[in-house]
């Protein structure tokens, strides 16, 4: 009884809490407390967009490219007690693929974009080095332009664009935007990226759990002749040629992106918001993290 009091009190705290965060040319909102389609017990088939006027409307399983049909889902994980009993889905190199090839294409040629996740990382695969993305919507070909985020194989993190100028995996038009802090493994993060609004030099900058200062950035040049391809939760890209390579293990009970860079204001109101929704606990720099720091300063 004392549960189900504590769970219905949290839904409403939440709820009051949501209803704060910004929803001014909010495109895509994944939400796992809702429009998640399970089969074969917690297996996800589809995640569907809460933001019903935008055209993309769910993210699929995608079996093609996997040698056992079904492979790739997530799994959903209900009423997390260290989410303040919100449901997470949980990521073991799986991707969930919406088919849609140019929804997302302005948002790097001079519109700019938001993103808020709330993850957890696990040990990552590693299996192509400090590749391991939770989201991402580069092209296959010719010099895999768009957006991405993701871990490093130690639990740093980092987000970038690509104007497919040149295919360097990072250099100056394929910027490597990388936090020094190391996230636990038993611990959940909000981690948010910005990118400016712009037709030339734009900033990208990286957050975590606090919007009111990003914790690095970098500049970007934009350019207006990119074609990014189908965005998938869970891995960089549609990648049925290798799917599950290029993909992180951990969860993600939050995906939220918005046609826009957000304010400082309103960066700093949404973060506080998503935290206190989900009982996200401060950041306390690890111990290899703190070394790092001392090293370079």
């Amino acid at each position: 009884m004392k549960l189900l009091f504590s769970l219905l009190l949290t839904a409403i705290i939440s709820s009051a809490y949501a209803q704060k965060i910004s929803r001014d040319m909010l495109i895509v909102d994944l939400n796992a407390d809702k429009g998640v389609v399970i089969a074969d017990g917690d297996k996800v088939e589809q995640w569907k967009n809460q933001v019903k006027s935008f055209v993309v409307k769910d993210f699929s399983k995608r079996d093609e490219g996997r040698k056992v049909p079904g492979s790739g889902r997530p799994q959903l994980t209900k009423k997390v007690i260290e989410l303040k009993g919100h449901n997470t889905l949980v990521f073991n190199k799986q991707e969930l693929v919406n088919m849609n090839e140019d929804a997302f294409d302005h948002l790097t040629t001079g519109g700019g974009y938001t993103w808020f996740a709330v993850l957890k990382a696990g040990k990552q695969s590693g299996e192509l080095p400090n590749v391991n993305c939770f989201f991402g919507n580069l092209r296959n070909k010719p010099n895999n332009e768009g957006f991405w985020g993701g871990f490093n194989d130690d639990n740093s993190f980092w987000m970038s664009s690509r104007n497919a100028i040149t295919f360097g995996r990072w250099d100056k038009n394929n910027p490597y935007v990388t936090s020094k802090e190391i996230v636990k493994q038993d611990q959940y993060y909000l981690i948010m990226g910005r990118m400016g609004k712009g037709i030339e030099t734009v900033t990208l900058s990286l957050y975590l759990n606090d919007g009111a200062k990003p914790i690095t950035s970098s500049p970007f040049p934009v350019s207006q002749s990119v074609n990014p391809s189908r965005m998938a939760i869970g891995q960089e890209r549609d990648a049925i040629e290798h799917p599950g390579r290029e993909s992180f293990v951990g969860e993600m009970a939050r995906f939220m992106l918005y046609d826009r860079p957000l304010t400082d204001q309103e960066m700093e109101l949404n973060a506080k918001e998503i935290v206190a929704y989900y009982g996200i606990k401060p950041y306390f720099l690890s111990f290899r993290a703190k070394r790092r720091i001392s090293l370079r300063s």
